[in-house]
């Protein structure tokens, strides 16, 4: 079985070979898509894999063309099974990952850590309509930052413009998860405080990388988000408080700490999404 990148940079499978070969057979994919085996390995182009030389060779001359994207299925078909799977996390895994992720990565994920927190804190000091233009769009600049994180988590290239990729994927439905997520919890930490932390550990963390990966409608995301956070609850909750901690740390030691502890805090969720919620995940 194999997992393989569309023409979209959406990643697709696990699918058997003969599934591929039919794609590269109708110029879905060609010898420059990339795809690896479901195990896990690194990703390869298509010509790499003797198994497909032949499907290759045979192919219309559209050759050599970026492929066109795979159509993918209803993503709210999966919604029960995303939320059956009852996978765990280990948060130290997840955390040590990410170190890594932040290793090989440094100055992209630093820079557009940085550059996605100072244009929030930005928005709330525009004059008059700061604080409606944070609740609306703070989401939006989240899920850009996540999806920086998800796609060199995947073996994909990310440069700093996919930082802003929520205002061009499911902008929409993240600016409105954006406006309900603020209003909610703000009312769920008025009435009782326990319920706006519920609300915020089960959707700010998987939610919008559900929106913007699966390209899920917002309500759907954060109910799918919240189920899976709740079968889990205490140990995503523990990962939700460590990253605080490290995020809050790096801010303590002298204010520049933040850029290196929150891109750390960001990774450990983008892995812990993908022990979730990743394709071919069992």
């Amino acid at each position: 079985m194999y997992c393989i990148i569309g023409g979209d940079q959406k990643e697709y499978g696990p699918v058997p070979v003969d599934q591929i070969r039919q794609w590269i057979l109708e110029g879905r994919a060609n010898g420059d898509t990339r795809a690896r085996l479901e195990s896990g390995a690194e990703w390869q182009p298509l010509r790499s894999f003797p198994e497909f030389a032949d499907a290759l060779a045979a192919q219309s001359p559209r050759f050599g063309l970026a492929p066109p994207p795979i159509p993918a299925e209803d993503p709210t078909a999966r919604l029960d099974e995303y939320a059956a799977r009852g996978a765990t996390l280990d948060i130290g895994a997840c955390i040590t990952r990410s170190w890594d992720l932040l290793r090989d990565h440094f100055w992209l994920l630093v820079g557009a850590s940085a550059l996605i927190l100072v244009v929030n804190v930005a928005l709330e000091f525009i004059p008059a309509i700061g604080q409606v233009a944070g609740a609306a769009l703070s989401l939006v600049l989240w899920a850009g930052l996540d999806w920086v994180f998800l796609k060199l988590a995947r073996g994909q290239p990310a440069d700093m413009a996919d930082a802003f990729a929520g205002f061009q994927i499911n902008f929409v439905q993240l600016m409105l998860a954006s406006i309900v997520t603020t209003v909610l919890i703000l009312v769920g930490i008025f009435l009782c405080v326990l319920p706006g932390i519920y609300l915020m550990v089960a959707w700010l963390g998987f939610g919008p990388l559900l929106i913007i990966d699966k390209q899920l409608e917002f309500w759907p995301a954060l109910e799918l988000s919240r189920k899976v956070v709740h079968r889990n609850w205490w140990t995503i909750f523990a990962l939700f408080i460590l990253t605080t901690v490290i995020a809050i740390a790096g801010f303590m030691a002298v204010g520049i700490g933040i850029f290196v502890t929150l891109p750390l805090a960001t990774g450990a969720v983008v892995y812990a999404y993908e022990d979730l919620f990743g394709v071919g995940r069992p």
